[in-house]
């Protein structure tokens, strides 16, 4: 399983790094990285991670869809900013989330780490939305809950996920740098 996860590692980070870079080209390689994924996790008995994955895979298809008619000369997608209601309901929406899939998974399955699981994984749902539509604000949720994960997989022995994921917030942190810049100076990106 080591070696699978290391692969899968490796095209993940690619897929995270073309997507700081706002290039299409993230998302058949995320593609590609959450359908391995979603063997390691369950693996693992990360059973919402693994839920994550899926649901995922269908909100890249819909960002690399919608991407496409939001590219920049250069062949970049055009950051937008994200407004203060919708991100306060989607916030709402992924407490909500969480509680319902942490009392489903705490309940029914015999999952690891159930409430922490099902939490990070709304939330990253909701960082994935605003990804594939374009908000900047993607980047500092996703800066939150990678910190989350690199604690949770080193406490499930995955150390090379939780080390992706620490390289994870290097890349967010810099995506984040760089579509600000996009935001501030369209022309000079």
């Amino acid at each position: 399983m080591f070696w699978f996860e290391l692969a899968a590692a490796l095209v993940s980070a690619l897929g995270v790094w073309l997507m700081a870079r706002r290039r299409p080209w993230a998302w058949p390689v995320g593609l590609v990285s959450v359908l391995a994924y979603g063997g390691v996790f369950i693996e693992a008995q990360l059973y919402s991670d693994a839920l994550l994955q899926g649901a995922f895979a269908l909100m890249i298809l819909y960002g690399w869809w919608g991407w496409q008619h939001h590219l920049e000369d250069d062949g970049r997608v055009l950051p937008v900013p994200l407004a203060r209601g919708p991100a306060l309901l989607h916030i709402a929406l992924g407490v909500l989330g969480a509680l319902a899939l942490g009392a489903f998974m705490h309940h029914r399955t015999d999952a690891a780490l159930p409430w922490l699981d099902a939490a990070l994984t709304a939330f990253s749902l909701v960082a994935q939305w605003w990804q594939a539509r374009r908000h900047t604000a993607s980047w500092w949720l996703w800066i939150a809950v990678d910190a989350v994960y690199v604690g949770m997989y080193l406490y499930k022995h995955l150390f090379v996920t939780a080390v992706l994921y620490v390289g994870f917030i290097a890349i967010a942190v810099a995506g984040l740098r760089e579509w600000q810049r996009a935001v501030r100076h369209p022309d000079a990106t």
